[in-house]
């Protein structure tokens, strides 16, 4: 699985970093990646981020 964000559509609210942070991190003021392939451990909890997100700034492949 690999992860990205959309820097047009975060927020930087954090939920993200909040639900993962071993893959997201703030930056200046948008959520950015850590890890673009995703460990498979941690790939329900990206999956769920995604969801999670209310700018829909999640990309999961």
């Amino acid at each position: 699985m690999k992860v990205s964000i959309d820097a047009d559509l975060c927020t930087g609210c954090g939920t993200c970093t909040d639900d993962v942070p071993d893959v997201f991190e703030l930056g200046d003021e948008i959520a950015e990646v850590k890890q673009h392939d995703v460990p498979a451990d941690l790939e329900d909890a990206v999956s769920q981020a995604a969801e999670d997100c209310p700018a829909e700034a999640i990309i999961v492949e």
